[in-house]
């Protein structure tokens, strides 16, 4: 049995998916990009406000979903520039402070809507 995820406080998905599904105890939170959620835009000012803003969208829907920051498990960061990696990190370590959760991160080719980012998540909790 699965049960979707989709607040109004993130951004709409842009595609034929779910912003998060809660299936057996997990919740998979789909690849955030760094949307506005008023405005569907992606957010100005490089790579840190663009983490930041993916980085609050996932917080958005996990919290809707009754967990928090620390019930994630796992994330993947998608940079289209692995140069902005260490920027990244610096936002992300706002957000994960302590017991961190697994995490990968990759340099793609290129993002949908030429963000620079774009995180998915995995969290644990009834």
């Amino acid at each position: 049995m699965k049960e979707i995820i989709s607040p109004a406080g993130a951004p709409a998905a842009i595609g034929p998916y779910s912003q998060a599904v809660r299936a057996n105890g997990f919740l998979f939170v789909s690849g955030q990009l760094p949307l506005d959620p008023s405005t569907g835009a992606i957010v100005e000012g490089g790579i840190e406000a663009q983490s930041r803003q993916s980085l609050s969208n996932i917080k958005s829907i996990v919290q809707a979903a009754g967990l928090q920051l620390a019930d994630v498990v796992k994330t993947t960061v998608f940079l289209a520039d692995i140069e902005d990696f260490v920027a990244m990190n610096g936002v992300y370590a706002e957000f994960f402070t302590e017991d961190f959760p697994a995490r990968a991160a990759v340099q793609v080719a290129c993002l949908p809507r030429n963000a620079l980012v774009e995180i998915e998540a995995v969290a644990h909790g009834e």
